[in-house]
């Protein structure tokens, strides 16, 4: 794994956030990596080991999640409320340029932070994720969401997210899994092995409409437009349907899409077709 400095950002309401900050030259816009609903900066390892270098790349751990503060209040784990912390992060440490590779929730976050500045995005990346989330998908992750489980081994662990999420990753060996476990747990003080989140993150997403941001997502996305972009898709999502992709791409035909054979909600982006798919967007971008 690439070398990389740990560092932090303060939110609104006082919590230490963490991010990883793996250096790159100056004279190209850092790479933002922002994860999904229960995940961490550690989901990016190999996308910043073969970024790393060439370009700065920084890896944010949304509050609740990895090495950053838990919220005291657990209403405040919102989209409004992340898209605030990372602008605050983009402000502290003096970021006006990037690009965003968005998975899940973090694509989300995306396409808020182009409604909100266009003019700073200088590429994109969205993981399987659109202006419109199908409802299948969403009420697949409120049941696991928050659930608390804990494992005495890795390899429990690795059983344990085999056992429910085989449909996402068919393909899946033992290492894989046990890649999977050490990204999304972590050991905890009592020498068990959890989640590596709040569990309160579900109290927000549970409420009706707390999954996803209440607005216009389609006039955010085309917020994007002009930007170099990639849009990836695992053919077997629940959360991206294939008709929302189309719909996406006739309204930036410049946005490559590609699609990830045998991979549900996410594609972890060490795909070989997500790499040269990576490598031809970052070609693109001056």
């Amino acid at each position: 794994m690439a070398d990389f400095e740990n560092r932090s950002w303060s939110s609104r309401d006082g919590l230490r956030l963490h991010f990883r900050d793996f250096p790159g030259p100056d004279d190209k816009p850092p790479v933002l990596c922002l994860p999904g609903l229960t995940r961490n900066a550690r989901d990016f390892e190999d996308v910043a080991a073969r970024l790393a270098g060439q370009w700065r790349v920084i890896c944010p751990d949304m509050r609740g999640r990895g090495d950053s503060d838990y919220a005291k209040d657990p209403m405040t784990y919102n989209p409004a409320q992340y898209l605030d912390d990372v602008e605050l992060l983009l402000e502290q440490h003096g970021v006006a340029r990037f690009v965003a590779v968005g998975t899940s929730l973090g694509g989300l976050l995306t396409m808020l932070l182009a409604g909100r500045d266009n003019s700073r995005i200088a590429g994109f990346v969205l993981n399987d994720i659109g202006p419109e989330v199908e409802e299948a998908g969403l009420e697949r992750i409120r049941e696991y969401v928050g659930q608390g489980r804990n494992f005495e081994t890795w390899m429990h662990a690795a059983r344990a997210l085999q056992e429910s999420q085989a449909d996402v990753y068919p393909d899946y060996g033992v290492p894989d899994w046990l890649r999977y476990a050490k990204r999304v747990m972590a050991l905890g003080s009592g020498g068990r092995i959890a989640f590596d989140y709040d569990m309160k993150i579900a109290e927000p997403f549970d409420a009706p409409a707390g999954a996803t941001p209440q607005v216009d997502m389609w006039s955010l996305f085309d917020a994007l437009a002009g930007r170099p972009g990639l849009l990836l898709r695992g053919a077997l999502s629940d959360i991206l349907s294939a008709g929302t992709a189309n719909r996406m791409v006739a309204r930036h035909p410049d946005m490559e899409l590609v699609t990830i054979e045998r991979v549900g909600h996410a594609p972890t982006l060490d795909e070989p077709e997500a790499i040269a798919a990576i490598d031809r967007l970052f070609a693109q971008v001056s």
